[in-house]
């Protein structure tokens, strides 16, 4: 039942784990992991539910891995290692606006495991030159060139087009989408006029409420490779349900369950 599960979710190219239990009695044992639902037994429901967190998260980046937990699934324990297999292509970064800050953001979003592609109008500063560490740099309009692509849960869609012409016919397109984070530059002025010129067009609360902007991270971000970190971190604590506060200064463990908010 689970290799045929697997075969159809591979076949549909849908993100999927596989986890093998590498000890104790039940060594061999697997659980097939979506982002939807989980199948099989590794021995016990707290380690069926670790592992699927787990495998989640391994899936967010598309990585492979051997992990350790305890028996019930306890995060800190050596009992029992988890071989999880991971099939899912990098999830993808979508950066509209060839600006200076692209080039850094691309950089970044390499690092963190995506797929990156910037997005401009304007072939003088769409250029593979001004942004290297893209995988690919396209000369389109936005909103047209996301209406197409392919978004899903694991997507990034980073606007740094900072102009009402391209923001808000953009902004439109993403929120019908299910990308995770849609994160725009500029001030809290500029976000305020977006907000009421997306209002006009019909947009709901709800759907104005999964625009992070201003983008980032509050950390003093100035340069464009501080505001590039400032945005990966602000990814990185949505996924994981954190508020990004100093650790010195939270009550919460330092490593979550792994509850991959973007992935669900």
């Amino acid at each position: 039942m689970i290799f045929g599960r697997l075969a159809e979710d591979l076949h549909a190219d849908r993100p999927v784990a596989l986890a093998t239990r590498l000890d104790g009695p039940q060594t061999g044992a697997k659980l097939l992991v979506t982002f939807d639902d989980a199948a099989g037994d590794l021995g016990s429901d707290g380690l069926n539910a670790a592992v699927a967190a787990e495998a989640r998260a391994l899936l967010m980046s598309g990585e492979t891995a051997i992990r350790s937990f305890g028996e019930d699934g306890e995060p800190v324990g050596v009992d029992v290692r988890v071989f999880i297999a991971a099939y899912a292509p990098k999830p993808a970064m979508y950066v509209f606006g060839a600006i200076d800050f692209s080039r850094a953001v691309a950089r970044l979003g390499k690092y963190l495991g995506y797929t990156v592609t910037v997005v401009d109008a304007r072939p003088v500063f769409a250029t593979k030159a001004r942004i290297p560490d893209a995988d690919a740099v396209v000369v389109a309009w936005p909103d047209t060139w996301l209406a197409q692509a392919p978004v899903d849960a694991r997507t990034a869609l980073i606007v740094l087009t900072h102009d009402v012409k391209f923001d808000i016919p953009l902004l439109q397109v993403a929120l019908g989408t299910p990308a995770g984070y849609i994160g725009v530059m500029g001030s809290r002025r500029t976000h305020a006029n977006r907000i009421a010129a997306l209002t006009d067009a019909g947009a709901s609360a709800a759907d104005l409420g999964r625009i992070s902007a201003p983008i980032g991270l509050d950390i003093g971000a100035r340069t464009p490779e501080e505001t590039a970190i400032s945005i990966a971190a602000e990814i990185i604590a949505l996924r994981e349900g954190r508020g990004g506060g100093r650790l010195s200064e939270g009550t919460l463990p330092v490593h979550n369950a792994r509850s991959t908010v973007l992935g669900r």
